[in-house]
């Protein structure tokens, strides 16, 4: 093929957006040549190549969005530390199924009990093997978001930005400040979110506990019924993490 016309095809490529081909299409052609693919061949390596790239890019821009913490996948879990009920659980919350459920994933436990981990190195899973959207967030980050948008008269075009997320992990519910616009637009996110969309929340307060988040009887049950009824439920009940951690670390 002369050199004007590869030109021209890549152009053409360039023009449809189908970089990878652009880029792949005159070695491939040369290789094609010198081995006699048939056309149809060509043209199925080609888009195969596009579309394995254009998936590689889907991924990373998913990951870049979504806000997980670095350090905690799941190659550094340890799995072996995890509660047996917990462990026994991964597999199938790996799946992604809960997602597709609308299921919410609710991880109880004291401080340094692997939580944040574990709910990360799910989330990071979702989007590499089931290329979901994502979002990682420190409760009273969101809170703080929301409370932007409301002052700024743009609340529900936030949740609407935010419902864009398939799974939304809010990691240390129990650390919001307890104001009753925090607890309120909190709320609001939950109930936007019920049986719609899963939430994947840790929390170091158990349910009994929950009226220092919402404030009253009447809002934290509201709550905690809506996240529960349809949920899964993992207690971390082991020991503490970052004690093991730091005593492997002391080790000579």
């Amino acid at each position: 093929m002369g050199s004007k016309q590869a030109d021209h095809v890549g152009l053409l490529l360039r023009e449809f957006r189908l970089p990878t081909m652009a880029s792949l299409y005159e070695p491939m052609v040369a290789q094609a040549e010198a081995e006699g693919w048939s056309h149809r061949r060509l043209m199925q390596q080609l888009c195969q190549s596009e579309a394995t790239d254009r998936q590689e890019r889907r991924v990373q821009r998913l990951l870049a969005d979504a806000g997980l913490p670095d350090g905690k996948r799941l190659e550094t879990l340890e799995e072996a530390d995890l509660p047996t009920k917990v462990r026994r659980q991964l597999p199938g919350l790996l799946s992604g199924g809960f997602v597709e459920r609308s299921t919410n994933v609710l991880a109880f436990g004291l401080p340094g009990r692997g939580k944040s981990h574990f709910l990360a190195a799910v989330g990071r899973e979702l989007i590499l093997r089931h290329g979901m959207r994502v979002l990682f967030r420190p409760t009273f980050k969101l809170v703080s978001q929301l409370l932007v948008a409301k002052r700024d008269l743009r609340l529900e075009a936030e949740l609407r930005k935010l419902d864009r997320y398939e799974v939304v992990i809010l990691d240390d519910i129990g650390y919001v400040q307890q104001s009753r616009e925090e607890m309120e637009v909190l709320f609001t996110f939950l109930a936007e979110r019920y049986e719609r969309r899963s939430l994947m929340i840790s929390s170091n307060l158990v349910f009994s506990q929950w009226d220092q988040i919402f404030k009253d009887k009447m809002t934290t049950m509201a709550a905690i019924d809506r996240l529960v009824h349809h949920s899964i439920i993992l207690e971390f009940n082991g020991g503490s993490y970052r004690t093991k951690s730091k005593a492997a670390e002391a080790k000579p």
